[in-house]
């Protein structure tokens, strides 16, 4: 009878660390964030995905749809720079954005990819003059909430 209690145990302990050796082999750190409603291009919509990569750094993949080009804004703007808050409150110049007219579509597609080993706290798009700028001066055209 002890073995047999013994053995039961041995199985849900067996059970229990196979299902948390499962769970950990998933990426949890892996989010997925919707920028907020524009009201200066108030058509484009999109996301952000954030994940880690082996080396622990984060990998930041932007799609945006129905955003106009930047020259159509008013005041006409050059181009569209993304920027991160990191978790010091730091705001960084991630690059800029490039858009494309989709296959067999008008729509303009906007996609942006970058790798940063600092945590990224929100990410907010403007539209700028000059894409070297360090400190956002132009208009806020997209932003996600803090995550």
């Amino acid at each position: 009878m002890g073995i047999i209690k013994l053995n039961t145990l041995t199985n849900k302990i067996f059970i229990g660390a196979f299902a948390l050796l499962i769970l950990c082999s998933f990426d949890v750190s892996a989010k997925k964030v919707k920028f907020l409603k524009s009201s200066v291009v108030p058509a484009a919509r999109g996301n952000a995905k954030i994940n880690r990569d082996k080396n622990l750094n984060y990998v930041i993949s932007i799609n945006i749809s129905n955003l106009a080009e930047a020259y159509r804004l008013e005041p006409s703007k050059l181009t569209y720079i993304v920027w991160m808050v990191t978790e010091d409150e730091t705001t960084m110049n991630m690059g800029k954005i490039n858009s494309t007219t989709g296959f067999l579509s008008k729509k303009l597609k906007a996609t942006f990819e970058t790798v940063t080993s600092l945590k990224p706290e929100k990410i907010f798009i403007t539209a700028e003059d000059d894409p070297s700028r360090q400190y956002p001066d132009g208009e806020l055209v997209l932003s996600t909430s803090k995550f």
